[in-house]
């Protein structure tokens, strides 16, 4: 995808979403050890060259709290405060915070994620100190689009905000009721002068390559109600990518950076940049670039996994009527034709 000419920087912009981001566990143990450049190999350069990148933030950045016991849980996850470095290394300006992880360790811990968040300029949406401010959409500013960015999350329900406690946007998917965030709330946004309105949505289960009927009903009922972009993550693989007009639904980004195991089969080590060229118009075009995940690192994948990592998401996106033209860098669509 070239580079916007210099006459259209104020109506379009280059945005990268990027899947889960885990800098908790043995990739938090890494950060003192190394370089924050050096997390995302030679990706960096392409999400740099991007106007701003849009991450799930798959854990808390703290250094206080106790691992959740309020309820079972198996996993926890935090990163050092240092890990807030790794993410501006990548220009990454907003995540989302509603996931199943990021009161891994408690309201402390969220707090200081936040706090830091604050102080090193990221936006972030999806979970707050209080309902209003975990529901708010964050708001960035991108080449004079106004971008608003909603999260919410569909498990870890002891998470959820309420009236008196900190918490995650939980949502439980219905086919009998509005999506949230509702056509309401995204009118005040487009009335509050968002160009983009972006549904960062950690839903369904994990290592399922597919979005179930109801989650994809789900997601497009917010595209219908005029949602841009609903930026899916939480099934640590990546699905397949369906258009509504001029509206994306990458119905789950997959991981990106983590200490994860890898199935040899569903490869959770496979997953894409996905780099979407937006206007005020919505959407103009798609371009995936593969990427191949190690140990607390990312590269751009070649040869036989480059092909494979196409292949696969291809097959998937051809099943919502999505095709895919192969070039040089990945996977391109182009929706300059589209309504």
């Amino acid at each position: 995808m070239a580079r916007l000419a210099s006459k259209d920087r104020k109506t379009g912009a280059r945005l990268a979403f990027l899947g889960d981001v885990m800098l908790g566990r043995l990739v938090s143990e890494e950060i003192p050890r190394r370089a924050p450049e050096s997390f995302w190999g030679d990706v960096l350069p392409e999400l740099q060259a991007a106007d701003a990148v849009l991450a799930n933030l798959e854990c808390c950045i703290s250094g206080r709290g106790s691992p959740w016991n309020e309820t079972p849980k198996v996993f926890h996850f935090r990163a050092v405060p240092a890990a807030i470095d790794v993410l501006k290394a990548a220009h990454v300006r907003y995540v989302s915070l509603g996931n199943n992880h990021v009161l891994d360790f408690g309201v402390e811990a969220l707090a200081d994620t936040i706090s830091l968040l604050d102080d090193a300029g990221i936006v972030h949406a999806g979970a707050g100190m209080t309902r209003s401010e975990a529901e708010e959409p964050a708001w960035l500013t991108v080449n004079g689009l106004k971008i608003a960015a909603f999260s919410f999350v569909d498990h870890e329900q002891p998470f959820a905000v309420t009236e008196s406690r900190p918490g995650t946007v939980y949502v439980e998917p219905k086919r009998d009721s509005e999506p949230w965030p509702g056509s309401e709330a995204i009118a005040v946004a487009r009335a509050s002068g968002a160009d983009i309105v972006v549904a960062s949505a950690h839903l369904g289960p994990n290592m399922m390559q597919r979005p179930s009927k109801l989650l994809r009903d789900y997601k497009q009922r917010l595209v219908s109600q005029g949602m841009t972009i609903v930026h899916g993550h939480s099934a640590h693989v990546f699905q397949g990518i369906e258009t509504i007009g001029r509206g994306v639904i990458l119905h789950d980004t997959g991981d990106f950076l983590d200490d994860y195991a890898v199935d040899p089969d569903l490869r959770n080590d496979w997953s894409f940049i996905f780099i979407l060229d937006v206007g005020p118009d919505g959407v103009r075009e798609i371009l995936l670039r593969p990427v191949r995940l190690g140990f607390a690192a990312v590269r751009l994948a070649t040869g036989p996994e480059f092909d494979g990592i196409c292949e696969r998401m291809q097959q998937l996106s051809a099943e919502f009527g999505t095709t895919f033209i192969r070039c040089e860098e990945g996977l391109r669509h182009s929706l300059a034709d589209g309504p």
